[in-house]
Protein backbone atom coordinates (compact mmCIF):
# COMPACT_ATOMS: atom_id res chain seq x y z
CA UNK A 1 0.00 0.00 0.00
CA UNK A 2 1.55 3.93 -0.75
CA UNK A 3 0.89 6.21 1.26
CA UNK A 4 2.46 8.67 -1.23
CA UNK A 5 0.32 11.41 -2.16
CA UNK A 6 1.29 14.00 -5.39
CA UNK A 7 1.13 17.18 -2.83
CA UNK A 8 3.40 18.86 -0.41
CA UNK A 9 1.79 18.92 2.97
CA UNK A 10 2.25 19.56 6.37
CA UNK A 11 2.16 16.52 8.55
CA UNK A 12 -1.54 16.42 10.44
CA UNK A 13 -0.65 15.08 13.52
CA UNK A 14 0.97 11.96 14.46
CA UNK A 15 2.79 9.25 12.33
CA UNK A 16 -0.12 6.41 12.02
CA UNK A 17 3.23 3.89 11.38
CA UNK A 18 6.49 3.83 13.01
CA UNK A 19 8.84 1.46 11.95
CA UNK A 20 12.19 0.84 14.34
CA UNK A 21 15.17 -0.08 13.50
CA UNK A 22 16.27 -1.68 17.37
CA UNK A 23 20.11 -0.92 16.90
CA UNK A 24 22.49 -0.88 20.09
CA UNK A 25 21.50 -3.49 22.67
CA UNK A 26 25.22 -5.47 22.24
CA UNK A 27 27.20 -1.93 23.03
CA UNK A 28 24.71 -1.56 25.73
CA UNK A 29 25.63 -4.64 27.70
CA UNK A 30 29.36 -4.72 26.53
CA UNK A 31 29.19 -0.82 28.18
CA UNK A 32 27.93 -2.91 31.66
CA UNK A 33 30.85 -5.85 31.44
CA UNK A 34 27.79 -8.36 30.26
CA UNK A 35 27.65 -10.65 27.10
CA UNK A 36 25.72 -9.24 24.30
CA UNK A 37 23.02 -11.62 24.77
CA UNK A 38 21.56 -9.40 28.06
CA UNK A 39 21.34 -6.43 25.88
CA UNK A 40 19.47 -8.43 23.89
CA UNK A 41 16.74 -9.76 26.64
CA UNK A 42 16.98 -6.16 27.94
CA UNK A 43 15.86 -4.98 24.42
CA UNK A 44 12.62 -7.06 24.91
CA UNK A 45 11.65 -5.65 27.79
CA UNK A 46 11.85 -1.91 26.13
CA UNK A 47 9.47 -3.35 23.42
CA UNK A 48 6.76 -4.23 25.58
CA UNK A 49 6.98 -0.78 27.15
CA UNK A 50 6.94 1.18 22.94
CA UNK A 51 4.28 -1.29 22.10
CA UNK A 52 2.17 -0.14 24.99
CA UNK A 53 3.34 3.48 24.26
CA UNK A 54 2.22 3.84 21.05
CA UNK A 55 -1.75 4.53 21.62
CA UNK A 56 -1.27 7.00 23.47
CA UNK A 57 0.19 8.75 20.95
CA UNK A 58 -1.68 8.05 18.09
CA UNK A 59 0.28 5.38 16.61
CA UNK A 60 -2.08 2.26 15.15
CA UNK A 61 1.03 0.44 13.72
CA UNK A 62 4.60 -0.34 14.51
CA UNK A 63 6.94 -2.58 13.22
CA UNK A 64 10.31 -3.57 14.64
CA UNK A 65 13.14 -5.03 13.14
CA UNK A 66 14.33 -8.06 15.61
CA UNK A 67 16.30 -9.95 13.09
CA UNK A 68 17.50 -9.81 9.37
CA UNK A 69 18.77 -12.19 6.68
CA UNK A 70 22.47 -10.82 7.41
CA UNK A 71 22.71 -11.30 11.26
CA UNK A 72 23.24 -15.23 10.63
CA UNK A 73 26.72 -13.83 10.01
CA UNK A 74 27.49 -13.52 13.48
CA UNK A 75 28.35 -15.97 16.28
CA UNK A 76 26.23 -19.04 16.80
CA UNK A 77 26.00 -18.48 20.23
CA UNK A 78 24.63 -15.40 19.31
CA UNK A 79 22.17 -16.60 17.36
CA UNK A 80 21.35 -19.40 19.07
CA UNK A 81 20.56 -17.27 22.11
CA UNK A 82 18.30 -14.70 19.72
CA UNK A 83 16.26 -17.68 18.39
CA UNK A 84 15.53 -18.97 21.87
CA UNK A 85 14.97 -15.29 23.10
CA UNK A 86 11.94 -15.14 20.22
CA UNK A 87 10.75 -18.44 21.00
CA UNK A 88 10.60 -17.32 24.94
CA UNK A 89 8.96 -13.66 23.94
CA UNK A 90 6.35 -15.22 22.05
CA UNK A 91 5.83 -17.83 25.02
CA UNK A 92 5.97 -15.28 27.98
CA UNK A 93 4.08 -12.29 26.30
CA UNK A 94 1.21 -14.05 24.17
CA UNK A 95 -1.32 -13.87 26.81
CA UNK A 96 -0.53 -10.06 27.51
CA UNK A 97 -0.44 -9.07 24.08
CA UNK A 98 -4.17 -10.76 23.56
CA UNK A 99 -5.21 -8.77 26.69
CA UNK A 100 -3.98 -5.61 25.58
CA UNK A 101 -5.28 -5.72 22.25
CA UNK A 102 -2.55 -5.96 20.40
CA UNK A 103 -2.27 -7.79 16.71
CA UNK A 104 0.77 -9.50 15.86
CA UNK A 105 1.88 -10.09 12.42
CA UNK A 106 5.74 -11.26 11.11
CA UNK A 107 7.28 -10.72 8.48
CA UNK A 108 10.60 -12.01 6.24
CA UNK A 109 11.26 -15.48 4.87
CA UNK A 110 10.24 -18.31 7.83
CA UNK A 111 11.86 -21.16 5.88
CA UNK A 112 15.43 -20.56 7.43
CA UNK A 113 13.86 -20.74 11.12
CA UNK A 114 13.42 -23.45 13.12
CA UNK A 115 9.98 -25.65 12.97
CA UNK A 116 9.57 -25.02 16.77
CA UNK A 117 9.53 -20.85 16.49
CA UNK A 118 7.73 -20.68 13.35
CA UNK A 119 4.70 -22.86 14.98
CA UNK A 120 4.79 -20.51 17.68
CA UNK A 121 4.81 -17.23 15.06
CA UNK A 122 1.81 -18.64 13.23
CA UNK A 123 -0.06 -19.49 16.79
CA UNK A 124 0.37 -16.00 17.81
CA UNK A 125 -0.53 -14.51 14.70
CA UNK A 126 -3.81 -16.57 14.91
CA UNK A 127 -4.29 -16.01 18.56
CA UNK A 128 -4.15 -11.85 18.15
CA UNK A 129 -6.01 -12.09 14.92
CA UNK A 130 -8.83 -10.45 15.76
CA UNK A 131 -7.31 -7.56 18.01
CA UNK A 132 -7.19 -3.80 16.73
CA UNK A 133 -6.01 -1.34 19.39
CA UNK A 134 -2.44 -1.72 17.84
CA UNK A 135 -0.92 -3.60 15.04
CA UNK A 136 2.94 -4.86 15.41
CA UNK A 137 4.99 -6.29 13.27
CA UNK A 138 7.92 -7.98 14.05
CA UNK A 139 10.40 -7.99 10.86
CA UNK A 140 12.24 -11.74 11.42
CA UNK A 141 14.67 -12.99 8.77
CA UNK A 142 14.00 -9.82 7.06
CA UNK A 143 15.64 -8.04 4.34
CA UNK A 144 14.33 -5.92 2.27
CA UNK A 145 16.23 -6.80 -1.02
CA UNK A 146 15.43 -10.36 0.04
CA UNK A 147 11.59 -9.20 0.29
CA UNK A 148 11.30 -7.75 -3.11
CA UNK A 149 13.24 -10.47 -4.36
CA UNK A 150 10.69 -13.10 -3.00
CA UNK A 151 7.60 -11.18 -4.10
CA UNK A 152 9.18 -10.95 -7.49
CA UNK A 153 9.03 -14.68 -7.23
CA UNK A 154 5.61 -15.09 -6.27
CA UNK A 155 4.78 -12.22 -9.36
CA UNK A 156 6.32 -14.03 -12.07
CA UNK A 157 4.37 -17.27 -10.85
CA UNK A 158 1.25 -15.39 -11.25
CA UNK A 159 2.48 -14.11 -15.06
CA UNK A 160 3.25 -17.38 -15.76
CA UNK A 161 0.51 -19.46 -14.75
CA UNK A 162 -1.58 -16.40 -17.01
CA UNK A 163 -3.41 -14.64 -13.98
CA UNK A 164 -1.45 -11.29 -14.14
CA UNK A 165 -1.02 -9.74 -17.78
CA UNK A 166 2.89 -8.53 -17.80
CA UNK A 167 2.05 -5.22 -19.40
CA UNK A 168 0.07 -4.23 -16.39
CA UNK A 169 2.99 -4.82 -13.56
CA UNK A 170 3.26 -1.68 -12.20
CA UNK A 171 3.99 -0.72 -8.44
CA UNK A 172 0.47 -1.53 -6.87
CA UNK A 173 0.79 -4.86 -8.64
CA UNK A 174 4.20 -6.01 -7.12
CA UNK A 175 3.47 -4.03 -3.82
CA UNK A 176 0.43 -7.01 -3.45
CA UNK A 177 3.21 -9.64 -2.98
CA UNK A 178 5.04 -8.02 -0.43
CA UNK A 179 5.26 -9.17 3.16
CA UNK A 180 3.36 -5.94 3.72
CA UNK A 181 0.88 -6.11 1.75
CA UNK A 182 -1.63 -5.59 4.12
CA UNK A 183 0.05 -3.06 6.17
CA UNK A 184 -0.23 0.96 5.51
CA UNK A 185 3.89 2.15 4.37
CA UNK A 186 5.37 3.14 7.30
CA UNK A 187 5.45 7.66 7.66
CA UNK A 188 8.07 7.36 10.43
CA UNK A 189 11.41 5.37 10.61
CA UNK A 190 12.87 5.73 13.68
CA UNK A 191 17.03 4.46 14.59
CA UNK A 192 18.76 4.04 17.61
CA UNK A 193 22.14 4.01 18.60
CA UNK A 194 23.61 6.46 16.25
CA UNK A 195 24.15 4.48 13.13
CA UNK A 196 22.86 6.60 10.10
CA UNK A 197 22.17 4.21 7.50
CA UNK A 198 18.68 1.77 6.53
CA UNK A 199 20.19 -1.64 6.71
CA UNK A 200 18.23 -3.22 4.53
CA UNK A 201 14.50 -2.44 6.37
CA UNK A 202 11.88 -1.96 4.58
CA UNK A 203 13.42 -0.55 1.35
CA UNK A 204 9.77 -0.13 -0.78
CA UNK A 205 8.17 0.53 1.72
CA UNK A 206 10.08 3.52 3.41
CA UNK A 207 10.49 5.43 0.02
CA UNK A 208 8.86 8.53 1.15
CA UNK A 209 8.91 7.93 5.21
CA UNK A 210 10.49 10.79 7.64
CA UNK A 211 13.80 9.21 9.22
CA UNK A 212 15.00 9.98 12.88
CA UNK A 213 18.84 8.65 13.60
CA UNK A 214 19.31 8.68 17.81
CA UNK A 215 22.18 8.60 19.58
CA UNK A 216 20.31 6.54 22.48
CA UNK A 217 20.71 2.85 22.18
CA UNK A 218 17.98 0.73 22.17
CA UNK A 219 17.77 -0.31 25.69
CA UNK A 220 17.44 2.86 26.54
CA UNK A 221 15.26 4.33 24.60
CA UNK A 222 12.24 4.80 26.93
CA UNK A 223 8.62 5.58 26.51
CA UNK A 224 9.30 9.71 27.18
CA UNK A 225 11.43 9.48 24.25
CA UNK A 226 8.98 7.55 21.90
CA UNK A 227 6.42 10.20 22.85
CA UNK A 228 8.96 13.24 21.95
CA UNK A 229 10.05 11.85 18.57
CA UNK A 230 6.43 11.08 17.51
CA UNK A 231 5.35 14.49 18.54
CA UNK A 232 8.25 16.50 16.74
CA UNK A 233 7.43 14.33 13.63
CA UNK A 234 4.35 16.66 13.40
CA UNK A 235 6.22 19.93 12.14
CA UNK A 236 7.41 18.11 8.95
CA UNK A 237 6.49 18.93 5.99
CA UNK A 238 6.07 15.86 3.61
CA UNK A 239 6.74 16.94 -0.37
CA UNK A 240 6.45 13.44 -2.01
CA UNK A 241 8.81 14.75 -4.56
CA UNK A 242 6.74 17.52 -5.45
CA UNK A 243 7.61 21.70 -5.08
CA UNK A 244 6.12 23.58 -2.43
CA UNK A 245 3.73 26.09 -2.97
Amino acid sequence: MSSATNMSHSVQGGPRHVAVIMDGNGRWAQARGKPRLFGHHAGAKRVKEIVRACPDHGVDYLTIFAFSTENWKRTQTEVAGLMKLFRRYIQKEARDLLAEGVRVRFIGDRVRLDAKLVRLMDELELLTSRNTRVNLTIALNYGGRDEVARATQRLSREVAAGKIDPEQVDETTLARFLDTHVLPDPDLVIRTSGEARISNFLLWQSAYAEYEFLETLWPDFSAEEFGRVVAQYGGRVRRFGAVPA
